[in-house]
């Protein structure tokens, strides 16, 4: 079996982690849904969604790659031989894609989340192609694309479905009520946002929360939604600290690659 990579505490490294981890693993909970979303079209959709945030997450653990020093690791490695905790991604998009038991696929839930990661990553990338990292400004001119697109087709689903029949709409409330308390944790800065702030290198996570309410409160009205009322609880993926589905997601992923150490296609 394949032992773990060790991964620095530098914040230039968690700060280019954190994105790259936060596509990644949203991209493993939407390959989930290949051969069993509720349309051929909508299959196909969310499959292409999700390789496009394994494109950019593959960009961001290259430059990752080149900061991780005194190692220097491949895409590969970052990706699939670190420890739970070593992953610094939101836990939003860890968590299953239907969260209430007996419900292992919820697509009101998974298109919701699909539709406040991508409103959330859009600003993002939009402040970050002007990052004095030449690299990081590179990933960024190209996301930006893709998160508008990610952002319009999810949109399009929510305010469909809210605004739809009594039964989809209950659904959509559901979701938007399980989903809306790990929002929070998009927006809450640290020391790893502020040394980014500081050196040039990215905008602090929560200096885009005005542009992401200003998109999401648009679309929910739209959706004829209610915004679920604010309470104290704050997740913690961005720190290493994750869901109980962390782990279960994890061997799933690099079961492969921790097997047959090395292995390629």
């Amino acid at each position: 079996m394949q032992a773990s990579i060790s991964i620095s505490t530098d914040p230039k490294l968690r700060y280019v982690l954190r994105l790259a981890d936060t596509c990644l693993i949203l991209a493993q909970r939407l390959g989930e849904w290949c051969g069993h979303a509720p349309a051929l079209e909508e299959d196909i959709a969310l499959t292409n969604i999700a390789l496009d945030l394994v494109g950019q997450s593959r960009l961001l653990y290259a430059l990752a790659g080149t900061l991780s020093a005194p190692n220097s690791y491949t895409e590969d490695q970052l990706a699939f031989l670190r420890d739970e905790r070593d992953y610094v991604n939101l836990t939003l998009v860890e968590l299953p894609n239907g969260i209430r038991k007996g419900q292992p696929n919820d697509f009101a839930f998974s298109i919701l989340r699909v539709f406040a990661v991508a409103s959330f990553l859009k600003p993002l990338w939009q402040r970050l192609q002007t990052s004095n990292d030449a690299e990081l400004a590179a990933v960024a001119g190209k996301a930006v694309k893709e998160a508008r697109y990610h952002q319009q087709h999810a949109g399009d689903w929510v305010v469909r479905l809210g605004d739809g029949t009594q039964e989809s709409h209950r659904r959509m409330q559901d979701a938007l009520n399980q989903l809306w308390p790990y929002t929070t944790e998009m927006f809450s800065n640290d020391p790893v946002d502020e040394a980014a702030h500081a050196t040039g290198l990215g905008t602090r996570f929560g200096d885009v929360k005005t542009a992401w309410l200003a998109d999401v409160e648009a679309v929910l009205t739209a959706a004829t939604l209610q915004i679920p009322k604010a309470n104290a609880f704050s997740s913690t993926g961005k720190v290493g600290r994750h869901s109980e589905h962390m782990g279960f997601l994890l061997a799933d992923m690099q079961h492969l690659q921790r097997s047959f150490p090395g292995g390629v296609w």
